[in-house]
Parts: C-alpha cells; sequence; structure tokens
C-alpha cells in the first residue's frame, strides 16, 4: 500500500477539481490578464475577478478586498512591514504579537523592532493558548497593529480570535491574523469584521504551492495604509506589482469555493481519522499537546513517553509520513519555539511529533502504528 501521508500541515494535495480549472487556464486561456486588447486577455481578467469573489466570500469580505501573493509568508511580510510608514507618521510604533506564530509573522517583527519600533511577544500557556489577559496588559495608545494567528501550525490549537476583536473594539489598532492553517476549514472565526487583515495559502486548501493572498478589509471607507514592498507595473492596486499567475489564481477561487460547499463533508471526514487515531493509540499513553477541546479536527500533536521524536518518524516512515515541526524551519533542528513557549523543556518539546490528515487521506491502518510504537519500548 505504500506509506501514507500524514503532513497535511505542511501541504495538502491537489484537488482534482482544482487541477482541471488550473491546466484550463495553463493550456487554453493562458492569456494576460493586464491585456486589454484581445479575448484572452477578457478571459483571464474575468477568471481573477471570479477568483477575487470566491476566495472573499469565505471571509465575508469584498472583492476589492482581496490582494493576491505568492502565499503566506508574502502576505504576512506585506501586512506587517507594509505598516511601517504608516506607523512612523502616526507615531504609532508599537507591535503586538505571541511568542507562538509562524517565523513569518515573528521575523517580520523583529525587522521593525531593527527598525525602532517595540514589539511586545505576549505568551501562551500550556494548553498553547493566547493569554487574553497579557494583550489587554500590552494595548497602548500607539500600539499599530495586533496579529495573532488563527490556528497554530504545529499544534492545531484555534486561538480566540473572537474575544481578541472584542478586546480591540474601541482601540484603533489594526488586527492581523496568520489564517494559512485555518482558512477555509475553520469559517465562522474568520468572519468576524474586526479582523483587518487575514493571510492565507492556496496549498493549505488543496490548491498549488506559490499562490495565496491578503484580505484587507476597509473600515468604512478607509483603506488600510499599505506601502508595497516591491515595485513596478502597477497591480493589485500597487500593493504587489507583477504579471498575475491567472491559472494560479483561478486554482485558489476554486478550492476556496469548494472549501466552503464542502466544509461540514470534510470536517466529519477528518473527526472520523481524529477518533480512530485516539482510539488505537490510547492503550500506549500517549501526551496530547495543547487544549485539546480547541483543537482542529485534522491534527494530533502529541508525544509517547520514553520515545523521542525523530526515532517515531524513522520507525513510521513505510507506514505513515509524519514530522516533528514546522516544515519552514525543518532545517533547524533546535526545539520548536511554539512547544517552548508552551512551556515545555527541550526534551520534552523534542519528544511531539505532529500527524495532520485531511479529508483525501487514504485510510490508515492505526492497530498498525499503534505496534510499530510499541514495538520501540
Amino acid at each position: 500500500m505504500g506509506t501514507i501521508y500524514l503532513d497535511c500541515n505542511a501541504t495538502t494535495p491537489l484537488d482534482a477539481e482544482v487541477r482541471e480549472v488550473m491546466l484550463r487556464y495553463l493550456t487554453e486561456d493562458f492569456g494576460n490578464e493586464g491585456s486589454r486588447t484581445h479575448e484572452f486577455g477578457a478571459r483571464a481578467k474575468q477568471a481573477v475577478q471570479k477568483a477575487r469573489d470566491q476566495v472573499a466570500a469565505v471571509v465575508s469580505a469584498k472583492r476589492d478586498e482581496v490582494i493576491f501573493t505568492s502565499g503566506a509568508t508574502e502576505s504576512n511580510n506585506l501586512a506587517i512591514l507594509g505598516l511601517r510608514a504608516a506607523g512612523e507618521e502616526q507615531g504609532k510604533k508599537h507591535v503586538i504579537t505571541t511568542a507562538i506564530e509562524h517565523k513569518a509573522v515573528l521575523e517580520p517583527c523583529d525587522a521593525l523592532e531593527r527598525a525602532g519600533f517595540a514589539v511586545t511577544r505576549v505568551p501562551v500557556g500550556a494548553g498553547g493558548v493566547v493569554e487574553l489577559e497579557a494583550i489587554k496588559a500590552a494595548l497602548r495608545p500607539d500600539t499599530l497593529l495586533v496579529s495573532v494567528m488563527q490556528t497554530n501550525n504545529e499544534t492545531g490549537i484555534r486561538q480566540p480570535l473572537d474575544d481578541i476583536a472584542e478586546i480591540l473594539k474601541n482601540h484603533p489598532a489594526y488586527f492581523h491574523t496568520d489564517a494559512a492553517q485555518g482558512f477555509g476549514k475553520d469559517l465562522e472565526l474568520l468572519r468576524n469584521l474586526r479582523i483587518d487583515l487575514i493571510s492565507i495559502s492556496g496549498h493549505k486548501i488543496y490548491a498549488p504551492k506559490g499562490i495565496g493572498a491578503l484580505v484587507m478589509r476597509r473600515r468604512g471607507y478607509e483603506r488600510i495604509l499599505l506601502q508595497p514592498l516591491v515595485y513596478g507595473g502597477g497591480q493589485e492596486r500597487g500593493l504587489r506589482p507583477g504579471t498575475l499567475p491567472v491559472a494560479l489564481i483561478a486554482a485558489l477561487g476554486t478550492a476556496a469555493e469548494i472549501a466552503v460547499r464542502d466544509n461540514e463533508k470534510r470536517r466529519e471526514a477528518c473527526r472520523c481519522m481524529r477518533e480512530n487515531a485516539l482510539k488505537a493509540l490510547s492503550p500506549l499513553e500517549p501526551k496530547l499537546t495543547g487544549e485539546q477541546s480547541l483543537a482542529m479536527d485534522h491534527v494530533l500533536n502529541l508525544a509517547f513517553p520514553g520515545l523521542d521524536s525523530e526515532a517515531l518518524i524513522v520507525a513510521l516512515k513505510d507506514l505513515i509520513a509524519i514530522s516533528n515541526g514546522s516544515a519552514c524551519t525543518s532545517s533547524n533542528y533546535t526545539p520548536s519555539h511554539v512547544l517552548k513557549a508552551m512551556g515545555m523543556s527541550d526534551d520534552e518539546a523534542n519528544a511531539c511529533v505532529r500527524l495532520s490528515w485531511c479529508h483525501m487521506t487514504t485510510e490508515i491502518d492505526w492497530d498498525a502504528v499503534a505496534c510499530r510504537i510499541s514495538s520501540l519500548r
């Protein structure tokens, strides 16, 4: 049967419907969206506008609030670094984020700090959830931005975006969320209109790699004062210039629409897989990471007493493909900053593995997995 892929938090397989749409715009309707003198360009423009609508609909936004990017990393950088000039002009040079953010948020915040901004990195508890009181305490009159992820990529733990939005109700700070792991999966959280900026990646929702978006909600008629990170061409309202990758954009739009259409069916499939996994693995007494009532249905981060993650990954590699952290930091073998922020020791963090699946995952012989793990003790 071969190894079964259980690393969907790193990247997902390509949906068949999405692939069909992408191929059409790669091989047939391959025009440049900026070409205004012929039908090829017109069809490309229509595809891009449709995709804007499809992405916007997932989060209850408007078409002109969607900026296409290469993925959530670029969107995060644009959302954070793009506010630098506005912050300097307004005298608002304070940013709040959390200790468990993806490096694509933490490193742009580090860059702002080097540029003279103050950055507060609020802690999380052992459950992996950001501390609301710490956000309240950190807010200042000169706070420009609050950036908190929707769902943690390593633990699968949802963050309390609605509660944070309530805290910010009477504060002018922009509210940004890195929604790479939750967009199209946990729908309601991102429909809160107090969330100003939403970063997404196509390859987390069964679209190809290399495409994503930044949703920028207006406040009434007021647009967010972002500055571009690169220049030339004027595309995407000047915020992300360059020829639009129409095939990738159409694929992302299709994936976004399907994510809403099939949301409950997908979640039920993931719930069933989670139940089966826990039933088989529970006799081994794994330690589950984080507050499980807030965990996404498709993620298990856990450790088995006496076993380190590298040994587990090697021992299981012919059965299941799993990871021990973020794919974006896989070349760095230091313990996970997320797990350390949750209060784990180096040894505890190094024992954790992440299993992440999806509705397309092949049925797994969890008993065989449990038997293999048991034989390592």
